[in-house]
Formats: structure tokens, sequence, C-alpha cells
């Protein structure tokens, strides 16, 4: 069978992080992938491993997700030789306050929500009408407990998820009786090299294999909004229903400041 005939899974951010190790565990379950990513070298190397892994056909695409021209002639591509039938959206960027800074500058800020919120959203509607017209499909948008409990070191980097976090839940209504699963997964600290940029404490971190494990399980259950591990989830979905001065007690053991190689997945 070729991939022309195949359901195509899409992923972006897949060089590195969650989206390499959702690349993976596909790969083990003879899954057709096309996946999307900045860096050359790291893409071909996730891409020769989930071949080795067993991976029925891989296609790479370099693109930046915040080029959305070159992002929907990718999608339109594939689209032409097969079906996107899973498209899980992983590209993100983590931005925050530097070391001696109080806040965040305007322009990180919008960077930051452009590349996780805005750009993320388009990459979607490259890849909906296919799924509607076929009335069948999986979309993954991968968030964050910081959309949950807002990062005060990171404030661009909270609303960017926390948008998506609604943005995912809306749509999920909306396709709802058009035959298209929709999920967020909230992930806390995963080991990856943008986490590697979070200059601070790492509490609950799990390895990126681990993370693409729940995601998709999550994805077979259906579950709207995934939140994990369960403590810092369940303490992430309590943390705005608490008195305010508990919960800057609580985030006052958590403060960071992000470094300054670049990271992104």
């Amino acid at each position: 069978m070729t991939m022309q005939s195949t359901p195509v899974a899409l992923i972006t951010g897949a060089s590195s992080g969650i989206g390499a190790a959702i690349a993976r565990r596909l790969a083990r379950e003879g899954r057709a992938l096309a996946l999307v990513g900045r860096d050359p070298t790291r893409l071909a190397a996730v891409a020769e491993n989930c071949r080795t892994l067993g991976a029925r056909e891989v296609r790479v695409a370099l693109a930046d997700i915040r080029d959305r021209a070159a992002f929907a002639v990718a999608a339109a591509e594939i689209e032409g030789t097969a079906p996107i039938h899973l498209f899980v959206a992983c590209a993100g960027i983590l931005e925050g306050r530097r070391r001696g800074e109080v806040v965040e500058d305007a322009a990180v800020a919008h960077r930051v929500i452009d590349t996780n919120l805005l750009a993320t959203i388009d990459a979607v509607h490259a890849v909906l009408p296919g799924l509607r017209a076929r009335r069948s499909g999986e979309i993954v948008l991968v968030a964050s407990l910081a959309a949950l409990a807002p990062l005060p070191d990171a404030p661009a980097y909270s609303a960017s998820k926390a948008g998506l976090l609604s943005y995912g839940l809306g749509l999920r209504d909306a396709l709802a009786t058009e035959g298209i699963r929709v999920v967020v997964a909230c992930p806390g600290y995963v080991t990856s090299p943008m986490t590697a940029r979070h200059c601070g404490p790492h509490p609950g971190e799990i390895d990126a294999d681990t993370a693409a494990d729940r995601i998709l399980d999550g994805l077979a259950r259906n579950r709207a909004l995934n939140a994990f591990p369960v403590v810092t989830g369940w303490l992430s979905r309590l943390s705005l229903l608490v008195p305010e001065f508990l919960r800057r007690r609580a985030m006052r053991e958590l403060r960071f400041h992000v470094g300054d190689a670049p990271g992104s997945h």
C-alpha cells in the first residue's frame, strides 16, 4: 500500500521534543507520517528513525508555521497525494523574562503569541478543509499546564497556551457533528531542548516519550482536556480558584527565567 492510499498523520514541531516522540510512537504503529519542522538536520534524523521503527511512509517538509504560505503549500501537497487523517500541532516556542528582567518585552510577547496561537490556528485551517470534506479525522493541539496556571515569568506563553486551550475546546464542539475529533493536551514539564531553556525548578518533569504516550492515549480515549502529570495537572486546574495570596506563595517556589540559547520545537 502506498502513501497515496494511506491516511497520513501530519505533525508540526516534529524535529525534537514532544513532536519527535509522537512521530516515533506513530511510526511503531506502522502509520504514514508527514513531519514538519525548521531544523533540516534534526528533522532528517527523526524521519530516518521513524523509518527504522516501522513507519509505513515518511515525508518531511521544512517550514516555519509562522510562514503561513509555506505551511499551506506543504499541507496542500500532502493532501494532494494522501488524506491527512490526523493533525498534531506541536510547534511552539518558550519565551519569558530574561535574567534581570521583571517581564518580557512586547516584541517577545508578540512573537510567542503569533507562533503558539495564531500560526497554529492558521495551520489548523490549512488542513481542516480536507477533514471536513471527508467528515472524519482527528486534531491534537498541544498546549501546556501554563494554560491553566499562568506563569508570572512567561505571561505571553501562558496566554498563548490558554488561548489554544479555549480555541481547541470550542473547535471540538463546533466539529462534533462532522465526524472530526479535537482534543487538547496540557503537559507539564517535558524534557526537551525547549524546556532546557527554562532556568528554574522543573517539578514533575517527564520524558518526551512518556508525554507522547499520554497524549496519544488521551486521543484514543477522546479526552477533551488531557492535563498531566495527574498531580500537577489537578493543582493547575485548581490554582485560579484559591485565594490570590496562596497562589502567589506557591508560585514563588517556581520562579524562573529563560536562557539565551534559542529554543523551539
